[in-house]
């Protein structure tokens, strides 16, 4: 339903977190005969065992409470909806699995004979940081570090948060601390994402290392900057496909008509940009075409040659 409907995966992952915890929360109250964190968590004793392998996915959809699922979706919010504006919807999903095994795995690696089981989907909010980090590390977000809320470099949430995981696991190491915390999963998460985020960004909508501040709710770049931009956008006067005598479906030919009459404003442009690019084809090679994100500014590009395509 979310791809679809265009909502953001990230968004839809946040609601699906938050609807298991709750209904979690209903069973655990003695209504149903059936206990989700004995078949559905982590248990690293058994998880080489066939018939468990289920558990590396299905444990990152379970809390042990709401401050524990608020925690992971504050991460996977703030950081994963920029983060899914710069990589696409599939490469983002590919990160987030990516950081949920991961996190799995270095836990059961490094605690082979526990049968405690761990839960939630902190390796996954980690692999985001860890993803953000290794492809656009100097774009700002809005986030909570510090008690303030402004927008933070993702290098600079990166390290606080990684500094803490570390000295945690370094007060565990010398038997002055003891937690039911998995530090080591968090670590493991953003170690994968981390190693494998830039294969997998090449050809995302946003080239790699290109930084801008970032949110929710959209840019926010200073004034001048964003004059900078708006002064950038190129003219919408004449297109690709006119000018090479292709016809557009109805409904591409809609979308263009909407673009011409309210891109005047860098985001309205942006956002309409990014609905043409998914239903149009290249009027050269009718290879796929990606709406590119290069600062605030958004351009049309074909996948196959940049020469095809590169509009407005």
């Amino acid at each position: 339903m979310a791809w679809k409907q265009e909502t953001s995966i990230a968004l839809a992952t946040v609601l699906s977190l938050l609807s298991v915890t709750f209904y979690q929360m209903i069973i655990d109250m003695g209504f149903l005969d059936f206990t989700p964190i004995a078949f559905l968590s982590i248990i690293p004793k058994i998880a080489d065992h066939p018939d468990q392998i289920h558990r590396f996915i299905t444990s990152a959809w379970l809390h042990a409470n709401w401050i524990h699922v608020l925690g992971n979706i504050l991460v996977i919010a703030l950081a994963g909806v920029p983060l899914e504006q710069r990589m696409g919807k599939l490469r983002w999903i590919l990160v987030y699995f990516l950081g949920l095994i991961g996190g799995n795995l270095a836990w059961v690696l490094t605690h082979p004979d526990s049968i405690s089981p761990a839960l939630g989907a902190s390796g996954a909010a980690f692999g985001i940081l860890g993803a953000y980090m290794a492809c656009w590390p100097n774009d700002r977000i809005e986030f909570p570090l510090l008690f303030f809320i402004r927008a933070w470099p993702v290098w600079g949430i990166v390290a606080f948060r990684l500094g803490i995981e570390v000295w945690n696991m370094y007060q565990i190491e010398a038997g002055q601390s003891v937690t039911n915390v998995a530090h080591m999963a968090h670590l493991g998460g953003f170690m994968l994402a981390w190693i494998l985020a830039r294969p997998i960004a090449r050809g995302a909508p946003s080239e790699l290392d290109d930084s801008s501040d970032i949110s929710i709710a959209g840019s926010a770049a200073s004034k001048a900057a964003r004059d900078a931009a708006t002064a950038k956008m190129g003219s919408l006067e004449s297109d690709p496909w006119s000018e090479a005598r292709v016809g557009l479906k109805e409904e591409a030919a809609r979308i263009l008509k909407r673009l011409r009459d309210e891109g005047d404003e860098l985001e309205t442009r942006r956002a309409w940009l990014e609905e043409l690019a998914e239903q149009v084809i290249c009027p050269v090679c009718d290879g796929e075409v990606h709406a590119v994100i290069s600062g605030q500014n958004c351009t049309l590009k074909c996948s196959h040659s940049k020469n095809h395509i590169n509009w407005p």
